[in-house]
């Protein structure tokens, strides 16, 4: 191997255990490509944000909708994109009111404990007829206890029926409304106890259906086995305890963004067996970073507690399986 490749590789590696000291606050670029009608619903949803800056940032795409284009291929191309957009893109309102009134709801019917299995998985029940019809389930994004079974698995349960979920997350919904994205389900559901680092890598698979709970930072922190083996506990360990002390101290949800990557939090993916295979095989490998390896391996072996004869065929690789130079 030589040198520069080999010092590159190294820094990668000692990256990937950095990288849980970074914060949400870090900036990101992105880019996209869609259509009006998408990013019209984009620009609803992200008004109705409990984050002022994904708020502004919808305000501003609807402003850019109304400017003249800044790409400009020819002097008949130098119109508003669209202005009628811009206009009508008002704030979701059934959003904003369903999301309260779901976990009012929580609050009331669920349990408070917080069990951190790092994964668990179920699939819906098809002898219950009223979740056959229905076919989903609305996320409850203000608890942090595991996603009951009448929102994971969409079962019934003697005190939260999947009915009544549907019902307070229907609620306020009018004709305009589209329904959320919770009521759009694959058949295998995945809940996970994983450290947001993981979460931004494995938020990218977008043939699933992803939901999370209010971030919040009581479930803890993970702490690399790296950290520990390079003497750099104490040092890493009060980096955590100063983020955690600072963010208690500002109002939410304005302090998430003090949240290191290394923070636990609670999601669910949905997904058919085409999606769970190929994130296990893909995310698995010795060139990804360690936690999501740990989180790909965990859903093969969930996978072959539920459906034996299914999750034999996943070849995914061991995390005891290292190759620190391999990129």
């Amino acid at each position: 191997m030589k040198p520069e490749v080999y010092k590159r590789n190294l820094a990668a590696r000692a990256f990937d255990v950095a990288r849980y000291l970074l914060f949400w606050g870090i900036p990101t670029n992105i880019g996209q490509v869609t259509s009006i009608r998408t990013l019209e619903r984009q620009i609803r949803r992200l008004k109705a944000s409990e984050y002022d800056e994904l708020r502004s940032l919808g305000e501003e795409i609807g402003e850019a909708c109304a400017r003249e284009p800044d790409c400009v291929w020819s002097a008949d191309n130098q119109e508003p994109i669209a202005p009628t957009l811009a206009r009508h893109a008002e704030v979701d309102a059934y959003l904003v009111q369903s999301r309260c009134d779901l976990r009012q709801w929580a609050r009331q019917n669920l349990p408070t404990a917080t069990p951190n299995a790092p994964a668990e998985l179920g699939r819906p029940d098809p002898s219950c007829r009223d979740c056959r019809r229905h076919r989903g389930h609305a996320p409850l994004s203000g608890d942090r206890s595991p996603f009951p079974r009448a929102v994971r698995d969409g079962r019934r349960m003697e005190r939260c029926p999947a009915c009544e979920v549907m019902d307070v997350a229907l609620q306020s919904k009018t004709r305009r409304d589209e329904l959320l994205a919770g009521f759009r389900g694959g058949l295998y559901a995945y809940d996970m106890v994983i450290d947001i680092g993981a979460y931004r890598d494995l938020h990218r698979h977008r043939r699933c259906q992803q939901f999370r709970q209010a971030y919040n930072g009581e479930l803890g922190y993970d702490t690399p086995e790296l950290v520990e083996k390079s003497g750099a506990n104490e040092v890493y360990r009060q980096a955590m305890e100063s983020a955690w002390e600072t963010m208690r101290a500002l109002p939410s949800p304005g302090s998430h963004y003090l949240l290191p990557f290394g923070a636990r939090s609670r999601f669910l993916f949905k997904m058919d067996f085409a999606e769970a295979e190929y994130i296990s095989r893909l995310r698995s490998g010795v060139k990804g970073h360690f936690s999501y390896r740990n989180v790909a391996w965990e859903m093969k072996q969930k996978m072959e507690e539920l459906e034996p004869e299914l999750g034999r065929l996943i070849e995914a690789t061991p995390p005891w399986v290292e190759d620190p130079l391999k990129r």
